[in-house]
């Protein structure tokens, strides 16, 4: 499904990420941990074509995409949300969400009432109601608390029936009841064949979510595995637990 092979980013003198191979079957539920400046949003960044590595091969699919533009991501069926929104502010749930067509073929995208169009909306609204955002889907998302607009986001990349979904700390900000409920509709949501790559810092969401987990450490993978037997490893435990924080990259 989804293949990395020595896979370096620079920003001028830092690798974000340096000689990264991994290998993610279709259908797995990765986690992605490490500390602050350790290259995850990077790792996704490249995974969804918001920036282009300088050395090796990204495979979807058996296909090479590091070269190819965002929009061609998506279209092969690769979704994410953001760390950082990426919401349209004055416009409503329903018409963010909306924006997730441009992945139809595009004469459908631009025929009025055509099948494919229909059916689109049609899971809109199914995805609203499953999601709680129904009774504010022609809400304007500056009008609603941070939980419902990380939902709107997971809405949005859910619509595009992804084969890849990538998903950036879905639980920032949130209380622990709230970092709960996001967790069980991300499991209920996310059909069983789709391959889940989650980076989040709450490291009980991700044992929760996901039965692998690999570590990055100044854009190395340092470990990789079971989160039992991951989490206990004394450099990962020095590395995670007990460094200072700084910026991602």
């Amino acid at each position: 499904m989804l293949k990395l092979e020595g896979v370096t980013r620079r920003f001028g003198g830092i690798e974000a990420i340096k000689d990264l191979a991994l290998d993610v079957p279709a259908g797995a539920r990765l986690g992605l941990i490490g500390p602050n400046g350790s290259g995850k949003t990077t790792l996704l960044n490249l995974l969804s074509g918001v920036v282009a590595s300088d050395v090796g091969a990204i495979r979807f699919d058996g296909e090479r995409i590091e070269t190819l533009s965002a929009h061609r991501f998506a279209r092969l069926g690769i979704a994410r949300t953001f760390q950082n929104l990426r919401l349209v502010r004055h416009m409503t749930v329903r018409e963010n969400v909306w924006l997730a067509q441009h992945s139809l073929p595009a004469a459908a995208a631009f025929r009025r009432h055509a099948p494919a169009e229909i059916a689109f909306a049609a899971r809109i609204a199914a995805l609203l109601g499953e999601l709680g955002l129904a009774a504010v889907a022609e809400t304007p998302v500056s009008a609603l608390p941070l939980p419902h607009q990380r939902r709107v986001e997971l809405a949005r990349a859910l619509a595009r029936q992804p084969k890849l979904l990538l998903l950036d700390e879905p639980a920032g900000g949130m209380t622990p009841a709230e970092t709960r409920e996001m967790g069980a509709l991300i499991a209920r949501l996310v059909p069983d064949d789709v391959t889940l790559i989650l980076v989040e810092h709450k490291i009980d969401l991700v044992t929760r979510l996901c039965p692998r987990i690999a570590v990055l450490d100044f854009g190395r993978k340092i470990a990789d595995g079971a989160p039992g037997e991951v989490l206990r490893r004394p450099d990962v435990m020095e590395i995670y637990f007990g460094r200072a924080e700084t910026a991602d990259a």
